[in-house]
């Protein structure tokens, strides 16, 4: 007799296993299972099957981190293992604004501008209105006639405040916050003796148990269900306990996270008291965007929960391996994008003793000094003693592709047509996962597939790529740069000896526009690197051997060279574009290098397939696209 499988997901295979089974069986040879009412005796019996084998297989999935689906459960299993998953956090702005006072006015000493609402700002007819709070007063002196509010940060989102009664006699004491969404940077926690009591005494948010001293004014938090947090509160051991009914005051920020970022054009609508108490309603300047809303983030996805919450684990509180560093960097410093960190030892001299970490921010490419600084301060507390930590910045390796698409005209209704369809598929593959990162890799062969499958009337393609740097220069000032690829240069054109060209700039001593040229050694792994003009007839004129080119590395080196301007400029930024045609198709981003394919800068054209168009079947006029970019007709770059 056949056994029956239990463990089967589907409805339709268990009801089949269980006739397969009663067939089996003597007493029901050549009976009819479907055309009986023993089919619905059947249906339950697999229905019931199918329901206890889905629930038993959900609860063997949900108990490890890696399988499990459901928020909750991932939370919970993290939590197992120190991890707390980031919070919303609230978009940032700043505003600058003036109070004015008349002549003749009696004038006060200082004006106030209350915690809570400050301004609403609408970024198109008919949406929604966004409100932007600070979460504490702020005081400025009168000089003068004007009271000055400066670089005002402000937050998205509105200020909830709750109080809770602890009763530790109750089923469930646990003091639980009312809502989701909350920014729990902007948690402000008082307790009070009773619901008679007046003040109370502020409580510090923190994450480390070694932080809560006996009888400290500390708490912690944790999420739960539903995307709420709970406030755990000591036991006067670690951090002081709570007593049978105190109240606890709650104040924060409520935000709509990553969907407040991008606002810009304020509108006032605080409230300003002066040193008396007396409302403010006149004088009060429209309000200037110094900066608009950035750093909103969503609540921590449980895809991340799971990727960093291992990774937390493992460091254990402290960085001595490179990985370390990547998974602790993001809970200190939550901007951070894409985070590597290396070994010096990996360096070619090595650094032995210091750690590189590179980092991206969400909102720009390069963090801010200040950003570098805190960082490097907060860092410190995990770093093993003697190792020299260091903030660099990310470098960009842009990839640009020429492609010449072969189509067939009647399967389309024009070349324009299809360059728009390869440029959105290409757009697409450059917001993938494959690239964007540090450690990715532009696979040659994707795109030229994604190329060919754009649409049925594409009959081949002829891509080339190059790899392009963008060196943000110092003007008038003598400076060395390092320009590294990463990847080996192909050497193209051994006689005319451009292997690389650049954006046009002026260098101390030379008159006009110059550009870089190479010229590779005999054994071609190195060269020299120089700068020249363009003559009349587009000749090149050599002017001065500026530095030296290693192929095999992928590396420029530019020494003592004194850059007064640039062609090009990047957020304002002088900078001069390198670009290389690589040794192998497939670029990859290591270390410090953060890939990205530019279609922007790509060259996409269509091209008549004049063969299976039928316009030339011998293929006497067919014309073929070089596989290799051509850079010795192509001296420098627009």
């Amino acid at each position: 007799m056949s056994l029956i499988n239990f463990s089967n997901l589907d409805f339709t295979q268990i009801k089949k296993s269980i006739i397969d089974h009663l067939k089996s069986n003597s007493t029901f040879t050549d009976y009819d299972f479907e055309g009986s009412n023993l089919s619905v005796l059947i249906d339950t019996l697999a229905y019931n099957t199918y329901i206890a084998s889905f629930n038993a297989n959900m609860v063997s999935n949900e108990v490890f981190i890696d399988s499990a689906t459901l928020r909750e459960n991932v939370v919970s299993l993290a939590r197992n293992i120190g991890y707390v998953p980031r919070p919303k956090r609230a978009a940032r702005a700043a505003i600058s604004f003036i109070v004015s006072f008349g002549e003749f006015e009696t004038k006060p000493v200082s004006v106030t501008l209350k915690k809570g609402l400050v301004a609403v700002s609408q970024s198109n007819p008919g949406s929604t209105t966004s409100t932007f709070v600070i979460t504490d007063d702020i005081t400025v002196p009168v000089v003068g006639n004007t009271a000055l509010f400066a670089d005002t940060e402000i937050l998205e989102g509105v200020i909830v405040e709750e109080s809770h009664t602890y009763d530790p006699d109750v089923r469930d004491p646990r003091i639980i916050l009312n809502n989701p969404n909350v920014d729990t940077t902007s948690l402000s926690v008082k307790v009070r003796k009773s619901s008679t009591s007046t003040g109370g005494d502020s409580f510090k948010l923190i994450n480390n148990l070694f932080e809560a001293k006996e009888n400290a004014n500390v708490f912690f938090i944790q999420e739960v269900q539903d995307q709420r947090y709970e406030l755990i509160f000591g036991d006067n051991i670690f951090g002081k306990a709570l007593e049978s009914g105190n109240i606890v005051d709650v104040s924060y920020v409520m935000s709509r996270g990553a969907a407040g970022n991008g606002i810009r054009g304020f509108s006032f609508a605080g409230n300003i008291v002066d040193n008396d108490g007396a409302v403010i309603t006149e004088g009060i300047s429209p309000l200037e965007t110094i900066a608009p809303s950035i750093f909103g983030e969503d609540i921590e996805s449980i895809d991340s929960i799971k990727k960093y919450s291992t990774k937390v684990y493992q460091a254990q509180s402290r960085a001595v391996t490179a990985n370390d560093y990547e998974a602790i960097v993001p809970t200190i410093y939550p901007e951070a994008e894409i985070v590597s960190a290396y070994g010096g030892e990996t360096l070619d001299p090595p650094e032995y003793g210091k750690v590189f970490i590179a980092i991206k921010p969400k909102y720009s490419q390069f963090m801010t000094d200040l950003d570098k600084r805190n960082l490097i301060t907060n860092i410190r507390s995990y770093a093993v003693t003697g190792v020299d930590v260091q903030i660099v910045d990310m470098k960009f390796l842009f990839i640009e592709v020429e492609s010449q698409v072969y189509f067939d005209p009647a399967k389309i209704s024009s070349a324009s047509a299809l360059q728009s369809l390869v440029t959105d598929n290409l757009n697409s593959y450059a917001k993938s996962a494959e690239m964007n990162g540090v450690g990715t890799r532009f696979k040659y062969s994707r795109v030229s597939n994604l190329i060919d499958n754009t649409h049925r009337s594409v009959e081949s393609n002829i891509t080339n790529v190059q790899m392009r740097r963008d060196i943000v220069t110092t003007t008038n000032a003598t400076a060395t740069y390092e320009i590294c690829f990463g990847n080996p240069i192909r050497i193209l054109h051994e006689q005319r000896n451009y292997n690389i060209r650049s954006s046009g700039f002026t260098i101390d001593g030379i008159e006009g526009t110059v550009y870089l040229g190479d010229v590779p050694s005999d054994d071609a792994n190195v060269g020299k690197v120089f700068v020249f003009r363009l003559t009349g007839n587009n000749d090149t004129q050599i002017q001065r051997e500026v530095g030296t080119i290693d192929y095999i590395k992928g590396e420029i080196m530019l020494f003592n060279i004194q850059i007064e301007s640039t062609v090009k400029n990047l957020n304002g930024s002088p900078v001069i574009e390198i670009s290389a045609s690589p040794e192998s198709n497939d670029i990859i981003g290591l270390q410090d290098l953060y890939l990205q394919l530019d279609v922007s800068k790509s060259d996409i054209n269509a091209v008549v397939d004049r063969i299976s168009s039928g316009s030339d079947l011998s293929g006497a006029t067919y014309i073929r696209s070089s596989s290799y970019f051509d850079f010795a007709e192509n001296l420098i770059r627009n």
